[in-house]
């Protein structure tokens, strides 16, 4: 149990916790949205410092970063909680248990130290803070961020888009990149499906980008609820607008899962529906995975020539040179190897 960041004190003994745009107030003994941040007496404190509840060494593709250090491997952490409550979430044993009755929470103390050893032991290049939601454990992700930044590891974050700007600005500094969920284009869909704002999931999006952080953008494509043609138009427009055509898009494509088992999987004609939105909106770098036949590699957008080649999360070739188009020269968007 550790005293949390970014609270503050009300005189009633409640405090307004702001490292999530829910922005919770919690009574004494009472906890947030997230189940894991808790008014202990009047001073909030986090249940997960340290506790995790899950940890492995991951290609680096598989957050999914397609265009940060391609190749390499992560160091995948997280702790228990989320502070979204998604119908569809595959990880939701750990990020949505019910603390019921039971005070304690899941995991095993590992200290930040430890963390930051393992992942230089295991060849890993980077730290990556997945699986659940890491907002919710940003203490202990802000600390292995800062020992990892000494070490020369970089840090990436997996998130649903809901920090807040004032702990976003605490963590930038050791922040390299980012896998952000936009989930829809729908205030009405996140509210039901998620638990959630868009457009505070699109101001925290906006966010990123303006401290300099990578970015790439995800979208889960669920049938019959956020794979209008207009939702689809609506996120390929956004992420061109708002944060240029370089950035990658990951179409993924839903299976039934948790309390979204009343469908079926997504149907191929979505996901291509998706792409083409993205390719008239004019968006470089589209993907689409979790599904057979995908799109996976990365091609140069002025010469057309395949620069990454994969197969799953297998590099079978990477013809980048410098971050560039080797035919070409065109400088590709990412966090490549080399200056």
């Amino acid at each position: 149990m550790q005293e949390a960041l970014f609270y503050e004190k009300n005189p009633d003994g409640s405090v307004r916790c702001s490292l999530c745009r829910h922005r919770c107030s919690i009574v004494p003994g009472g906890r947030g949205i997230c189940h894991v941040r808790e008014n202990h007496g009047g001073i909030l404190v986090s249940l997960v410092y340290g506790n995790v509840v899950a940890e492995q060494v991951d290609p680096v593709e598989k957050k999914p970063l397609f265009h940060v250090l391609p190749g390499t491997t992560t160091y995948s952490i997280a702790t228990a909680g989320c502070n979204f409550t998604c119908r569809h979430c595959q990880n939701h044993a750990i990020a949505q248990y019910d603390p019921g009755s039971d005070s304690t929470v899941p995991g095993h103390n590992i200290p930040p130290e430890e963390i930051v050893r393992r992942a230089l032991a295991s060849g890993c290049r980077s730290i990556s803070y997945t699986y659940t939601e890491p907002t919710i454990f940003f203490e202990y992700m802000l600390e292995v961020a800062r020992l990892a930044s000494r070490v020369g590891l970089k840090n990436f974050m997996v998130t649903n888009g809901y920090i807040t700007p004032e702990a976003l600005d605490a963590l930038a500094p050791y922040l390299d990149a980012a896998n952000i969920d936009l989930k829809g284009f729908d205030d009405r869909f996140y509210h039901r499906i998620a638990g959630a704002s868009l457009e505070q999931v699109l101001g925290c999006i906006r966010d990123f980008h303006r401290r300099g952080i990578w970015i790439e953008i995800t979208s889960l494509i669920i049938p019959d609820e956020n794979d209008s043609q207009k939702q689809l138009e609506d996120m390929a427009a956004f992420i061109v607008s708002e944060l240029g055509a370089d950035v990658p898009w990951h179409i993924s494509r839903f299976f039934p899962r948790h309390r979204m088992v009343d469908r079926g999987a997504t149907p191929e004609d979505s996901l291509q529906r998706a792409v083409d939105a993205g390719s008239r909106a004019g968006l470089h770098f589209i993907y689409v995975g979790n599904c057979e036949g995908g799109i996976e590699n990365t091609c140069c957008p002025g010469c057309g020539a395949v620069l990454i080649r994969r197969r799953g999360y297998r590099i079978m070739a990477n013809d980048l040179d410098r971050g560039c188009c080797r035919r070409c020269g065109i400088p590709i968007g990412g966090l490549w190897e080399g200056p």
